[in-house]
Order: structure tokens, then C-alpha cells, then sequence
């Protein structure tokens, strides 16, 4: 689970801590200097960085001919990059990474959002989630490459969730209810009709 401190801080604004939480756990790491190099559909195994200088030595050697993702997002170095010297090791710093991958994921559920008609319904949004993560882990939503397209702008509708007050207070009336199994026997309804029985 994401630190509470470091979403507050670094997490992009437009995405709401749980969406934020659940694209981490949908599709990053619990470690910062974790590195995934896949060539097509092969995983390459990389050694295990100690530091992030080990770290960005491993996306360095593996930058040209794979596809390498960084981090606590995972997100795939090299973008926005004109140029390889640019690469530094914000990719492996946690707050960098999360407001890096966080920005980059809010982009691309606009994405998906403007191709559904941007819904206002926030049922729709588990899906539209459903497809941004796959079109994070893919690079592609209908052909295009997610990374590279340009940002539509606009909001995205995210599921809310229940505030504890909310819950605090349906618990609260339920209680203040009465029970309807516990009404006095002679009190009760007749729940079966019986009138048929033994009758020709």
C-alpha cells in the first residue's frame, strides 16, 4: 500500500488517492528501483539493483532494443526524452516516479475517456479504468500509442467513495430499527394461509 504522505505530495492532483492506489497496485511495484525489460513478447532478466546508480546503469545497457519500465509506476523510461543523455535518476526517485506515472496515467484515462464520449456516469469508470491499464501496459488504446498521443484535456469521472461518516450513519439508523424478527408471537401476522387445508 502507497504511502499516505507520499500520494498527498506526489501523486498527480487530477487522480483521487484511491484511483491512485489501485493503478499502483493494477500495474506497479512496491520498489522503487524495480526494472522490467521485455523484447516483443519475452521477459529479459535483469539483475536486481542494490542503488539507483545500478539501477539507471540497467536501463541504460537495455534502453535501445527493449521496452524498459521503472519504479513504482513502472513507467517506461525514455519518454518525453528527445535525447538518451536526458535519462536521470528521477526514474528511480519514488515521489518523481509516482508524479511522473501518475500524470502520464491521468493523460491516458482522458484518453480513453474522450473515445467513450467522455461519460458523466461514474458506473462507466471501472471500465474506462480497465482499458487505461491496458492500454499503460500495452502502449496502445485503438492503434495509438498512448505516450506519444497529445493530451485532450478535460476531467474524468472517478468512482467516489463512501466517506466513513456515510457508512458510520446507515450502521447508526439500522441499530435504531427495530428488529422485525423480534416481534411478540401473539403480536404477529398470519404468514401462511391455511384456510385450504383439510377443506373439500
Amino acid at each position: 500500500m502507497l504511502d499516505a504522505t507520499l500520494m498527498k505530495e506526489c501523486a498527480d492532483p487530477m487522480l483521487k488517492p484511491a484511483i491512485v492506489e489501485q493503478f499502483v497496485a493494477a500495474v506497479g511495484s512496491d520498489d522503487p528501483l524495480a526494472i522490467t525489460v521485455k523484447s516483443g513478447n519475452r521477459l529479459i532478466l535483469v539483475p536486481k539493483p542494490k542503488t539507483p546508480e545500478e539501477a539507471m546503469k540497467i536501463v541504460r545497457e537495455n534502453i535501445g532494443g527493449a521496452v524498459v519500465r521503472v519504479g513504482l509506476t513502472q513507467i517506461p523510461a525514455g519518454i518525453g526524452l528527445k535525447d538518451a543523455s536526458e535519462r536521470h535518476a528521477d526514474l528511480v526517485d519514488s515521489c518523481a516516479n509516482l508524479r511522473m506515472g501518475t500524470a502520464m496515467f491521468s493523460k491516458i484515462l482522458r484518453i480513453v475517456a474522450k473515445w467513450y464520449g467522455n461519460p458523466t456516469n461514474e458506473e462507466v469508470f471501472p471500465q474506462l479504468f480497465d482499458d487505461a491499464v491496458h492500454a499503460w501496459r500495452t502502449g496502445k488504446f485503438e492503434g495509438d500509442n498512448v505516450f506519444q498521443a497529445p493530451d485532450p484535456g478535460g476531467l474524468v469521472i472517478q468512482e467516489e467513495q463512501p466517506s466513513p461518516d456515510a457508512s458510520d450513519s446507515v450502521a447508526q439508523s439500522a441499530e435504531n430499527e427495530p428488529n422485525p424478527q423480534l416481534v411478540e408471537p401473539n403480536n404477529a401476522a398470519i404468514r401462511v394461509d391455511l384456510s385450504r387445508i383439510g377443506g373439500q
